[in-house]
């Protein structure tokens, strides 16, 4: 019998003023067949995380973690080149990873998808030796992580993005950044850097594949206040590559350096500092993940 540790954050956004009792029956009813056990446990905080790695060391198969990116990061870094297997519920404000592996964010399409899911490979990335999923940066986008805290219980996501947003350029100073892009070197007066795991692209922020074996760093240039704004809207909207303020770069190996001992540094949403240099490596294929079936073949999961 194949052993399932479901991990809900009872902080994520879409789990606050639900009942747990309620939901841990519907997650249970939804991924119980097809001879799995299911284990639930709600959590919040560092118990979330003590949660995940007593799931990891434990003897379960797959490991499913509901809640946003940092959550979903951190059990990513944890099961990176092990057989065990990460499946998404996307419970948090982006869902980076669980939109690019085709997740559906009703609850009940969720567990659905996941109910007849298959794995496969993904790679990860790292910082510093810290795997991540997705993306990090520096500049704008660490303002823009602490930005999103403040507004996360703001009505309607456009307003919560747009005062973000704002907030975040307000906040910005600029930043001298010496760049190794697999060796290539060059220093540059910026106000915001980017590290994706693969590339991102078009305005929905997604990924066409999640095993392309490249990082992209994207660096945008600080060349005045009318400038930055414009930029800051193209990286919200995912219109940066038409900016020329915005230089992007594929890569194997990226290190980051500035005159700063320390940065702030948001990766996969979760803000924290870092030490500098900043140095960015790939692990390819490194992540087994549960990926749904196409919509229409899969099975209806009761609600």
């Amino acid at each position: 019998m194949q052993k399932v540790a479901v991990i809900l954050n009872a902080r994520a956004g879409a789990l606050i003023r639900q009942d747990a009792r309620e939901i841990r029956a519907r997650v249970e009813r939804g991924l119980s067949g097809g001879g799995r056990a299911v284990e639930v446990t709600f959590a919040k905080g560092s118990a979330m995380l003590r949660a995940i790695d007593q799931a990891v060391a434990g003897d379960h198969d797959t490991v499913i973690v509901g809640g946003g990116d940092g959550s979903v990061s951190y059990a990513a870094g944890k099961l990176a080149r092990s057989d065990k297997r990460l499946g998404v519920l996307p419970l948090g404000t982006l869902n980076l990873l669980a939109r690019d592996l085709g997740m559906p964010e009703d609850l009940a399409e969720a567990l659905a998808a996941l109910s007849d899911a298959r794995p496969m490979a993904i790679d990860l990335a790292q910082v510093n030796g810290r795997s991540f999923h997705s993306l990090s940066g520096l500049g704008f986008f660490s303002q823009m992580a602490r930005a999103r805290e403040e507004t996360r219980d703001f009505p309607h996501r456009l307003l919560r993005v747009g005062l973000a947003a704002l907030r975040a350029l307000s906040r910005t100073g600029r930043l001298t950044l010496e760049l190794d892009v697999d060796g290539k070197k060059e220093t540059i007066e910026a106000y915001a850097a980017l590290v994706t795991c693969n590339r991102f692209g078009g305005a929905d922020w997604r990924r066409d594949a999640l095993d392309g074996g490249r990082l992209e760093v994207h660096v945008a240039k600080d060349e005045g206040a009318l400038k930055r704004l414009i930029a800051g809207a193209d990286l919200i909207s995912g219109q940066w590559r038409d900016n020329p303020g915005i230089h992007s770069h594929a890569a194997h190996r990226v290190r980051i350096a500035s005159r700063r001992r320390r940065a702030w540094v948001a990766t996969d949403g979760e803000l924290r500092r870092e030490s500098v240099p900043l140095d960015y490596s790939l692990l390819p294929r490194a992540l087994h993940v549960l990926r749904p079936a196409p919509a229409g073949t899969r099975l209806a999961v009761p609600r």
